[in-house]
Formats: structure tokens, sequence, C-alpha cells
């Protein structure tokens, strides 16, 4: 099924792009820093700034040092080219200042492929960062040196991200499981070589929600990018409903993830499918279309396990609905769900039988929604409501704002 994904605004890390080569997590964190008064390092054009800017980060007073590489930041994404800064920024990183350390990771990932010999000088840093007592900064290190793809920092990841996986704190697990993802699109042989996957693996059973929910994240990448099914991974009846009881503490993206991971599962009985259901069924009337489709997406997959009618027409009952609401919505998530609609009545056309009139084209419905549901329309089409459709489809071709036909 097709899902509707936006780029989400929280803090979960599932605003991190896993198979990218920029963290736009940091980049969210540094603009939300950088207000306010911080704006006036935007407005600064002079000629010789750059040389300045050198001495003020080799200063010893911690704030001129954290405004000239601010103003180095600030050049850096307005699309100036601050790179022969490189080796200047990269001694500010040995500093206890986190906001400091951001900054300076931030420009870190933006110029380390182009400078990988001096990147490397970095690396001592980063290891010492990942055994800090601050699991902010711990964390911040190991996203950071996922995100940089030089292959020989890539080298020196590997003993920092196991331990990172079995961190004590939640939150620098849940980013390394995310970085495991990152480290697999660069180099897939060496994360297999290593155990991550059955690191990442182990994390389903988590005590963590957040936890759980990027490495179903980061399994799944795993899986879409890989062509061997020795890298594919298969949820177990137990692992099943522990990710089931995870998703009532999961933020709204995480319980994506998570549903979309279930609905491959086939389940060993129909009592089993049932409970599935059971379970994923208040996911129907979340206010998320993701979420939603995502849920009705793993509930057609359970009901193939089903065999009793009564059940399942009353589980085709509670389908209607949701699908309905989202044809309310605005015009791309209408084509998104009309996608999903016309794939799901293929099985089980009876769900919207009685609901053919919300697939009636309005006057002001795009061309590839018109389409959609002309598509839907035929579909539903039966003796019942033959008379019905033909008489809206016969009304299409005289109206000019309906030019499908």
């Amino acid at each position: 099924l097709l899902r509707a994904r936006t780029t989400p605004t929280n803090s979960s890390g599932f605003g991190d792009d896993i198979a990218s080569t920029t963290d736009f997590s940091l980049i969210a964190s540094n603009n939300r820093q950088m207000t306010g008064g911080d704006t006036k390092f935007f407005t600064s054009h002079k000629k010789g700034e750059i040389a300045e800017w050198r001495v003020e980060i080799g200063n010893p007073d911690k704030d001129k040092k954290k405004d000239a590489v601010k103003k180095v930041i600030a050049a850096m994404t307005v699309g100036k080219d601050v790179s022969m800064l490189f080796a200047d920024v990269v001694n500010c990183m040995q500093t206890a200042d986190v906001e400091l350390k951001k900054l300076v990771y931030l420009y870190l990932i933006n110029y380390a492929k182009n400078k990988p010999d001096l990147a490397i000088l970095a690396v001592n840093t980063f290891v010492k960062d990942t055994q800090d007592a601050n699991p902010l900064i711990r964390a911040l290190a190991v996203r950071t040196m996922g995100c940089i793809r030089v292959d020989k920092i890539t080298e020196y990841l590997c003993d920092p991200l196991q331990c990172a996986l079995a961190d004590e704190d939640p939150y620098v697990r849940k980013t390394a499981a995310i970085c495991v993802a990152k480290l697999f699109d660069i180099n897939p042989e060496l994360v297999q070589d290593r155990g991550f996957l059955r690191q990442l693996q182990e994390l389903l059973a988590d005590s963590n929600p957040m936890v759980v929910a990027n490495a179903v994240a980061a399994l799944a990448e795993v899986q879409s990018t890989s062509f061997s099914t020795a890298r594919n991974f298969t949820l177990e009846s137990s692992t099943v409903h522990k990710l089931l009881a995870a998703l009532n503490e999961c933020t709204e993206w995480g319980q994506v993830f998570i549903l979309d991971s279930i609905s491959s599962h086939s389940p060993q009985n129909e009592s089993q499918a049932e409970r599935i259901i059971e379970r994923a069924t208040p996911r129907l009337q979340h206010a998320n279309c993701a979420v939603v489709l995502s849920a009705i997406k793993l509930i057609v997959s359970q009901l193939e396990g089903i065999q009793r009618s009564d059940v399942v027409s009353q589980v085709m009952r509670k389908l209607a609905p949701p699908l309905v609401t989202l044809l309310s919505a605005e015009p791309e998530i209408q084509f998104v769900a009309l996608r999903n609609i016309n794939l799901v009545i293929q099985r089980y056309p009876e769900i919207l039988q009685e609901e053919i009139k919300v697939f009636f084209c309005k006057y002001n419905d795009p061309a590839y929604v018109k389409q959609e549901k002309l598509e839907a329309m035929v579909k539903l089409a039966s003796h019942q409501n033959i008379e019905q459709v033909r008489k809206i489809l016969h009304l299409y071709p005289s109206n000019s704002k309906l030019h499908v036909l």
C-alpha cells in the first residue's frame, strides 16, 4: 500500500533521513538555537571576513569563539564556501560547551567529505565524546560519525556504535539504532560482519518504546535497501506482541514503522490475527493519515488469516469510516487515500459498497483525483447501484469542469 508521508517535526529521531549524508535534525536544532539575537550573524557581507573569523575562532574567550563559529555556520547555511576554515573549526571540538560542539559537528557533516584527510583529525575527539558522561554528547557523537560518509571515519565508528547500542541510556540506544541503517548504506558488508543487525533485532525487545520504534525503522530501511534474503528479518509472535504493546507510548511516526513491520507478519492462527486487528483498530481514529493508512494496511493483511465471515464483516464495517474521512482531506492526501482504496476494494469491494457517493467527482477536484475516483466507481459498481452510477457518469461529459472522460 502507498502511504502519505511528511517530514515529522518531533524529536524522536524519525525526522532523520536514515540513508542521507546530512543529519537534518542537527540543522533543525541549529536553526532553533540561532534565532532572536543570533539573526545578526546572517547579515554580514564584509570583505576579508574569513580572516577575521579565523582570528576570532582562535580567541581564548569562549563567547567570542562561539560567536565566530556561529558566523561560519550562518555563512555556510546561505551557501557561502567556508571550507578554508576546516582546520580552525575542528580545533574547537574539544570543548565542554554543548552548543559549540553541536555547531562544530554540523560544520563537519557538511565539509568532511571534501576534506577527508583533515576530517580524520576529529576521530579521537569523536571516540572520546562517545564515552562522555552526558548521554546527549554520546548520542550526538555517534549520530555525527554516522552522517560523515568518509571511509576512514567509518572504520572508527564500529566500536563506539556497538557500545552505544548497549548503552544504559535509551536516548543513546535509539540514536545508535538509526546510525546502523546509515552505516549499512555506506558499507553493508561491515554491518553484517560486525553483527549490528543482530543487535538491532535484540533492541526489538527493549523496554523503551522509542528504542523499539527506531530499531524497527532501521531494520525496515536495511531490508528495503538489501536484495539479499539473508538480511531480511522476520518477526516472532512474541516480538509482535511486544511491538503492539509499544504502540501506545510511541510517537505517530514510530507507530507507522511498527504497524508497517507487523503487516508483513503471518499470524500463526486465527486467534492471533484477531488479537492483532483488535490492537490496531484504535489507530483508525488517529489524526495522522499515515498512521490510519498503516493501520488499514495491517488490518487488511491480517484478514487473510480469518475464516469466520461474521468477524470479517465486523472488521470491514470499521474500515469504511476512516477511508471515507480521508477523502475530505487535501487533494494530495485524497490521491494517496484513493490509491490505497483502489487496492483494498480489489480484494474487499464490500467495504465501501454502500459509500459509492463519496467517489462522485466534484467540479474542483484535480484531474488526478478524478481519475482515481472514476476507477473506484468502476470497481464498486454492482446491480444495486449501477443505475446511480450510470446517471452520474452521464452528467460528466456535459460538464466543462469534469473533463476526465
